[in-house]
């Protein structure tokens, strides 16, 4: 990966460091791939630029979407939301081929623009690609792939594109943007749901669509570019390069609502063998709570220190902090009675929040409801195993 990356900073460098104009045969198209399953950050799809120009061998593949591994702090800088995107150049056939490789659909539309109007893109690509100009910091709604190449255009050509934006859905969020796409991503549905609060549940503008690649394509392909007063299509032609067959995909077994639903039988089994024998599983709750609580302060990180777009997220209504490390401390006698209500209150919690859970500002995911069920069940045991063993507590050292 280092020397990938490497190679291609010196392909960037040697190009941008170069003069070049363009001949009057140079063409210019948006590039669209269409999503791959293997990642779930592919799921979306993918956008980027070819200057394609025959006479002066060109044939380049601007790519808004790279990333280094080797930066420095990259994973906490990921972590925290600040991670720094590029962009990068590299031949078109590459490009190409690799897409093809991975059976995303490709298509170009090539650009209704004048000489001049391509000399000014190429100018601007090329400037971007040196590397004093390269990064920026990535947001995967408001500044990515697919709005890099919305937002180029719209700076060289001010007041003069007209998108189409007939794609706009009433009431459509961002989150619903996103669910579109993640069909065969049942767990990074999920993981993204968890993440993201209420910040991306108002109503997308028909621009925010654009953060998808398809959104893109859509957008560019009955958008028109107004030239004294006149307004032409700013797409000449499209292209379908690749288009991959129809292929049968599946989600799995274990999917969440599959695997939260198998715990929660799990877990009563468990807790009906508990109740026969008297005596409380403590591995079950440890492993139960934890995973909830550590949830809990995932989310607490992403809400508070963090960029990412996660201020506001209900999920804290059920994965609560505080239950990690307190399952730690349930059997502490001193902490009895304590404990005893604090479980009940929780089960009480947890029943209320399933009530309301289709009218929460903020959808959680249904896979969800499941675990839920199961965090009732077992504090309501907890709860009922404590009070029985303060009852039968001996008194002044007698049983």
């Amino acid at each position: 990966m280092r020397f990938v990356f490497l190679s291609l900073l010196i392909f960037c460098f040697t190009i941008s460091s170069a003069q070049y104009r363009l001949s009057e045969n140079a063409e210019i198209a948006v590039v669209t791939f269409g999503p791959y399953q293997g990642e779930v950050w592919s799921a979306f799809g993918h956008n980027g630029i070819r200057i394609y120009d025959p006479q002066n061998r060109i044939d380049w593949f601007y790519d808004y979407g790279l990333f280094d591994f080797e930066q420095k702090n990259f994973f906490l800088n990921f972590a925290k939301g600040l991670l720094k995107y590029r962009v990068g150049v590299r031949k078109w056939d590459r490009a190409f081929a690799q897409q093809k490789s991975l059976d995303r659909y490709i298509k170009l539309q090539y650009l209704n623009l004048t000489y001049e109007e391509k000399q000014a893109l190429f100018d601007f690509l090329q400037h971007n690609v040196k590397p004093e100009n390269a990064e920026y910091l990535y947001n995967y709604v408001y500044d990515n792939c697919a709005t890099k190449i919305r937002d180029v255009v719209d700076d060289l050509y001010q007041d003069r594109i007209s998108f189409d934006l007939t794609y706009k859905e009433e009431d459509k969020t961002i989150r619903d943007l996103m669910e579109d796409y993640l069909d065969y991503q049942p767990w990074g549905d999920l993981g993204i749901d968890i993440g993201l609060g209420m910040q991306v549940d108002k109503e997308a503008t028909a621009r925010e669509y654009m953060f998808l690649p398809e959104y893109i394509h859509k957008a560019f392909g009955a958008a028109t570019i107004s030239r004294d007063s006149v307004s032409v299509p700013l797409v000449k032609e499209a292209e379908t390069a690749f288009m991959p067959k129809n292929k049968n995909q599946s989600n799995g077994l274990f999917t969440p609502f599959n695997t939260f639903v198998i715990l929660f039988f799990v877990i009563g089994l468990v807790t009906h063998r508990n109740l026969k024998s008297g005596k409380r599983a403590k591995w079950v709750d440890v492993l139960l709570f934890s995973l909830v609580g550590f949830a809990g302060w995932w989310v607490t990180f992403l809400w508070f220190g963090t960029e990412h777009l996660s201020q506001g997220n209900l999920n804290i209504l059920w994965a609560i902090p505080i239950h990690l490390p307190l399952i730690f401390m349930v059997s502490m006698e001193k902490y009895r009675i304590f404990f005893h209500k604090y479980f009940k209150i929780m089960a009480y919690w947890y029943c209320v929040l399933l009530v309301i859970w289709a009218i929460l500002p903020q959808p959680l995911h249904q896979s969800l409801v499941p675990l839920v069920l199961t965090m009732v069940l077992r504090c309501f045991y907890i709860s009922y195993d404590l009070r029985k063993a303060r009852v039968n507590l001996p008194i002044n050292g007698k049983a």
